[in-house]
């Protein structure tokens, strides 16, 4: 840490004021509802979640004593929304009157609604080591196999005859691609035409009569073996998960054959032989179908609404059925349930246990039947068929049936009030909780690899039931999570997390993720950046997710394009297909969470709707692009403002461009970044996604852009204004001619080497002369690494050596006339040369000299991977980035020459990039910086996320003060190793901001590693935290001193502590 800088003096005395008088006591006549629900449930979370606890008159009490200090009401939400206290130090609401235990009370504290009862879940603790799962996840890969899709395509027309042919034939596919050389894409194309079947798609049944047991005992046997799939080929689990959800469990025994034996029954006991009954009876004896479930739900629900046929159209649509689809069965339905009110109670109790029936042959991941299926049943003789499920032993515990019943009985509740056009008498958030707490019951036996006697099947289904139900509880509560306050949206996004982590396999990220969150809302209202760290941990799931979904589509998309086209499906189910199948993950409700979250933590940390990175007003023609790497080669003729999807940080600023928006999240210190600032380019990231979607609606129009503080205001213009904007800028005309920026090429001055203490401007980039300029002037407790240079021209004197001569020609017929088209080939040639042995033999003695270990040393394999990386950076001259912005600055390329700085990797912990003017608002008097886990190419180069971010003033750098916690997901670590730098003569240049065109590369490759947050102190030490900011900032600030400008300077901080500076430049 840096030293304790001189205490001010102490300030005078200052004479006693006298006491303020005693504000004015508000009259309060009614404290609104939705004050003491909030709360009420506050305190409920405080006092631990007591079963049936009211804590209504309590928070009314303190809510009233707050209005009384003359907070308006709207003020009191926000407080309680956002953590800060009610009432100021000295303050507080009377004290509570005496009383009796809690009245016990059918809610749940404050909850909103309130009357359903239900029982404590004692969840298990979390087991990190079951919820992680790192194999099984879908990957990215859009590859499948053509033979697999010409095989579907030519069998559908035969499996369109019934259940039993498609579920036959999906298992001799499964069988046959399991064991191919692209099982994943095999299964891929499986699951995307049995999902186009799940969602109607293809043709159920056509002229075909079949027993539902063959239906029952085809489609166990195709779940039996993507059992077995998901149990012994882990790495194909998310799919087989998958296919086994849009399959339907199968049932044992002669559960298929009672489907048409009891509803014969059920018409007899009931009097209802003919009519709807019957015609529903002859197509259950057809070909029963997963739509016969809707079907006995609506007649149940039209029961239970008292006879109202509204309700029983409202149930079929509901699940996708219509009139037309009921008349185009072989067993067409036209009629409409008419039952007397005296049949209302027999058909009740008699279709409920069909439906039981129906369920277990259709319904595998129905909740009530899954649960079942664990637990045991049976059901009595019906014309010599009986069914009879034992228990699975070591998995049916009391807990879980507990949790199992209460879930159940929760969800009927909620099916009761849907039913009654009545609020949710359930808390959703307890609701939600206790379907986590069952699925992490049952997680050991998920993961374990304990078949269960051939019974694993009905716990994986189980599972299913518990994460649909956990998304259904979601996405019917987010108004009402919204509107008991940030607290319970926390909790509820932790909780649909845990959902989702349990959900997918592959999930190392995610659960990361949660951990964060978790520690993150240890700190809700407790400090005054618990929304800075909130919002960093929220910005990490949304990447993450983000990260799935479009590994899905990668993966799912170009399958069911391939396949859906033909099957002849129709073409809105293929564009959405992807889409909709992302929607129906317990991952879209926790999306839809945290953009509830969003807001209400930008404003809890004063950040606003906008990041502004470079604050310039502009006017110009708006271009709207996915991703900006795609138009960073276009030369605009109008001035134009880009609406971008997607900013990485590496791009080039195109020609033409005078503002960049985006939703994206570069840093501030990103390349782009910097380039924005020094071109005088608005750059400013929108995280309102209305206003990001009103901007992407505005493609052609001209706009003003005008950054003002932590909001960005974007105005229609006129074209007019555009254009006088620009007048006198001859940039955007057709003949432009940018002036040129003059450097001067270096050519070779005899040295294929040199060491650090020969470093001159006519040998070596600004990196190394500066290096050289702090060496020996640093204090103590900041460190340099031993470096040398391979120096200007050496390049050039390589191209040229008789080794390289066929290497030459090739060059000398390209680099003429070269253009964007023939950088690759160039790169490629400048890779190919090889070292001249005086090359070599001089880097030896120079390294040894100075104490550096040469690599040839470690034998010739370690010099190749060293050379690699030496003529990786010369090629990085010509990579297009570099290429794109001399031709925009008016810098010869020809003339840029590259020396490289050789240097010993530091094993960092961290790294930082340091600007010791404040970047954003040009504040000389102070530092800003940025900290990343690992080595610093995670905060420069192309990694989601962001860095933590700090503000230090010169004047006090011992508080140096947080302004962004991080968000970036990986760190990079490197062996023992050397790191070889770009070091041009085309960087630092007044008015051109040349850093990070050119690569810098590590000989060996680097690690990629999770970080964990959780568990990192410069993250959840706060001493620590204060300490490292600090000295990092004091380094920033002593090396500005000692050359004289403001500096962007890189270092990291080794595991031991110590603080290295790698490289420093003038700050453009």
């Amino acid at each position: 840490p840096p030293p304790a800088p001189t205490p001010p003096p102490p300030p005078s005395p200052v004479k006693a004021a006298a006491p303020a008088p005693a504000p004015k006591k508000v009259v309060v006549r009614e404290v609104p509802e939705e004050l003491i629900g909030i709360m009420g449930y506050i305190m409920w979370e405080r006092a631990g979640q007591p079963d049936g606890a009211d804590f209504g008159a309590e928070a009314e009490r303190e809510l009233r004593a707050a209005l009384e200090t003359g907070l308006s009401a709207s003020e009191v939400k926000h407080r309680l929304k956002t953590g800060i206290p009610l009432f100021e130090p000295g303050q507080g609401p009377p004290p509570a009157p005496a009383k009796q235990a809690p009245k016990p009370s059918q809610s749940s504290g404050g909850s909103s609604g309130g009357k359903h009862k239900m029982d404590a879940v004692n969840r298990p603790p979390v087991d990190e080591g079951l919820l992680i799962q790192h194999e099984g996840a879908i990957s990215g890969n859009s590859h499948f196999p053509d033979w697999m899709k010409d095989r579907i395509i030519s069998e559908e027309p035969g499996c369109t005859r019934s259940f039993m042919h498609r579920f036959n034939a999906a298992l001799g596919m499964l069988n046959d691609g399991r064991g191919s050389d692209d099982p994943e894409g095999a299964m891929t194309l499986l699951y995307v035409w049995l999902r186009f079947c799940e969602i109607r798609q293809l043709v159920w049944n056509k002229n075909y009569n079949i027993k539902p047991r063959e239906i029952s005992a085809a489609q166990t046997r195709l779940t039996d073996t993507l059992c077995d799939v998901f149990k012994n080929q882990k790495q194909h689990r998310q799919l087989a998960h998958m296919c086994m959800a849009a399959v339907g469990r199968g049932a044992e025994g002669n559960a298929g054959q009672r489907i048409r034996d009891e509803i014969l029954d059920v018409q007899r006991a009931n009097d209802v032989m003919g009519g709807f009954m019957e015609e529903w009876h002859q197509k259950l004896h057809n070909n029963t179908t997963p739509d016969d479930v809707a079907i006995c739900q609506a007649i149940l629900d039209y029961l239970e609404a008292g006879l109202d046929i509204n309700q029983y159209w409202n149930t079929l649509h509901a699940n996708g059925i219509d009139k037309e689809r009921l008349l185009s069965y072989d067993r067409s339905i036209h009629s409409e349930p008419n039952f007397r009110q005296d049949q209302i109670k027999g058909l009740t109790r008699d279709l409920n246990k069909y439906m039981v029936t129906l369920k277990a042959v259709h319904s595998g991941a129905d909740l009530d039947s899954a649960t079942k299926y664990i637990f045991g049943y049976s059901q009595d003789d019906c014309k010599g068929s009986s069914v009879s499920v034992s228990r699975i032993d070591g998995v049916a515990t009391p807990e879980l049936e507990r949790a199992l019943q209460t879930i159940i009985g929760a969800m009927e509740a909620n099916r009761s009030s849907r039913l009654k056009s009545q609020a949710s008498s359930v808390d959703a958030l307890q609701l939600l909780e206790a379907v986590v707490g069952a699925r992490q019951m049952i997680r050991p036996h998920i993961v374990g690899g304990n078949d269960f006697g051939g019974r694993l099947k009905d716990v994986v289904y189980l599972d299913l039931a518990l994460e649909t139900t956990g998304r259904v509880v979601v996405e019917g509560a987010l108004g009402d999570f919204e509107k008991r306050g940030v607290a319970v949206l926390m909790k509820a996004v932790g909780l649909a997390l845990e959902n989702v982590c349990l959900s997918l396999w592959g999930n190392n990220e995610l659960v990361l993720c949660w951990k964060e969150w978790q520690a993150a809302s240890q700190h809700l209202g407790n400090n005054d950046d618990w929304a800075l760290r909130t919002k960093a941990a929220l910005d990490r799931i949304q990447i993450a997710v983000q990260d799935v979904v479009e590994r899905y589509n990668n993966r799912l998309q170009p399958a069911a394009v391939a396949l859906g086209g033909g099957l002849g499906v129709d073409h809105h189910a293929i564009d959405i297909f992807t889409e909709e199948v992302v929607r129906g993950t317990s991952a879209a409700p926790l999306s839809q969470l945290l953009r509830r979250v969003d807001p209400l933590l930008r404003q809890a940390a004063d950040l606003g709707s906008w990041q502004v990175i470079s604050a310039v007003n502009v006017k110009g023609f708006v271009e709207v692009v996915d991703d900006i790497a795609t138009v960073q080669n276009d030369v605009y003729s109008r001035p134009t403002v880009i609406v971008a999807g997607r900013v990485s940080g590496e791009e080039e600023i195109p020609e033409g461009c005078v503002g960049v928006l985006t939703s994206d999240m570069p840093d501030v210190l990103a390349h782009i970044s910097v380039r924005a600032r020094n071109e005088g380019v608005a750059f400013c990231t929108c995280f309102d996604p209305d206003e990001m979607r009103r901007l992407q609606t505005l493609g052609g129009t001209p706009v003003t852009v005008a950054p003002a503080g932590n909001e960005v205001s974007v105005t229609a213009a006129s074209a007019s204004e555009v254009s006088s904007s620009s007048s006198g800028d001859d940039s955007y005309s057709d003949n432009n001619q940018v002036p040129r920026i003059q450097i001067e090429k270096r050519v070779f001055r005899g040295q294929w080497c040199v060491a650090s203490d020969e470093f001159e401007a006519d040998n070596v980039g600004g990196k190394s002369r500066n290096l050289q300029g702090l060496r020996g002037r640093l204090p103590e407790n900041i460190k340099l690494p031993v470096s040398t240079a391979l120096p200007f021209g050496v390049c050039d004197q390589v191209i040229a050596h008789p080794v390289n001569a066929s290497v030459k020609a090739s060059l000398d017929g390209l680099l003429p006339n070269l253009d964007v088209d023939g950088l690759d080939t160039v790169q490629q040639l400048i890779r190919s040369l090889q070292a001249p042995p005086e090359l070599v033999e001089q880097m030896r003695s120079k390294m040894a000299a100075g104490g550096q270990p040469f690599p040839g040393n470690a034998g010739q394999e370690r010099w190749e991977a060293a050379w690699r990386a030496i003529t990786g950076v010369w090629a990085s001259k010509w990579n297009q980035r570099s290429f794109i912005s001399c031709r925009k600055a008016g810098i010869a390329h020809e003339d840029i020459s590259m020396a490289v700085l050789c240097q010993e990797v530091v094993q960092a912990e961290y790294s930082f990039v340091i600007h010791t003017t404040h970047p954003q608002t040009g504040n000389t008097d102070e530092i800003y910086a940025e900290v990343v886990r690992g080595l610093g190419e995670v905060l420069v180069g192309n990694y989601p996320g962001r860095a933590l971010s700090f503000v230090a003033k010169k004047s006090d750098l011992k508080n140096p003060q947080v302004t962004g916690f991080p968000s970036k997901n990986v760190g990079l670590f490197a062996p023992p190793s050397m790191i070889f730098r770009s070091d041009s003569n085309g960087e630092d240049l007044e008015g051109y901001a040349g850093a990070g065109l050119y690569d810098s590369i590590i000989m060996d490759a680097s690690e990629e590693r999770p970080i964990d947050y959780s568990k990192d102190l410069l993250v959840q030490d706060v001493g620590y935290q204060k300490a490292t900011l600090a000295a990092i900032a004091y380094a920033g600030l002593v090396v500005e001193n000692l050359l004289g400008s403001p500096q962007d300077i890189e270092g990291c901080i080794t595991a031991n502590g110590d603080l290295v500076i790698v490289q420093t430049r003038p700050q453009v």
